[in-house]
């Protein structure tokens, strides 16, 4: 994403509140998810510079679209810091390059949207659905919203939930005492922002 290896002087750079929908479709199959990613206030300050074309203070659709596609394409080298699977299986399925993405800005923060298509459709009846949102490095740290963090769109009629397990709060705690050389040591493989992450349940009654 533009501008995140400038922000600050310790990890993490940058804070991104999430909402995340587990999508459906009609055949009962989890298709994918639709994120939007809201970013702390300084970030958001600095992505939107210059961006306001014609002086008139208002972040048009028109003006904001070019940030929009630039956060997308940066995300597929990032994996889009989503990583999904079947419950049991340490695979992580594979995604679709965004689609429907858009930015808003409302004077303080933007909020990224964009929906993740899973490759092939996947069935939480079967088996639960895992869906994790986290920077490896950690250098973003995403964290789902207080109020309606996940919701589900377009289950089957019989249900299905979306629990959300969160990090243990000592390991959080402990990362705020590294010191920044750490992180610069940490190789491009390196998965240490896993263990920050809030972890979405996906499971659909059996039929």
């Amino acid at each position: 994403m533009p501008g995140l290896s400038s922000t600050a002087v310790a990890h993490p750079h940058v804070w991104a509140t999430v909402r995340a929908e587990m999508v459906f479709g009609p055949d009962h199959k989890m298709t994918g998810i639709r994120h939007a990613w809201t970013f702390d206030e300084f970030y958001s300050a600095m992505a939107v510079q210059g961006l306001d074309a014609d002086g008139d203070g208002v972040y048009s659709k028109e003006e904001l679209d070019p940030l929009a596609k630039v956060n997308v394409d940066s995300l597929k080298e990032f994996a889009y810091f989503t990583f999904v699977r079947a419950a049991g299986n340490d695979k992580f399925l594979p995604l679709e390059p965004p689609e429907d993405y858009s930015i808003d800005y409302d004077g303080t923060a933007i909020t990224l949207h964009f929906t993740l298509p899973l490759k092939t459709a996947v069935d939480p009846g079967t088996k639960a659905v895992t869906v994790d949102v986290y920077d490896p490095s950690f250098f973003v740290a995403f964290g789902f919203a207080e109020k309606a963090p996940v919701k589900v769109s377009g289950a089957p009629a019989e249900g299905c939930t979306a629990t959300m397990e969160t990090p243990d709060r000592e390991v959080a705690e402990a990362a705020k005492a590294l010191s920044e050389s750490f992180f610069s040591q940490l190789g491009p493989g390196s998965d240490y922002g896993s263990q920050f992450a809030q972890t979405v349940t996906v499971q659909c009654a059996t039929q």
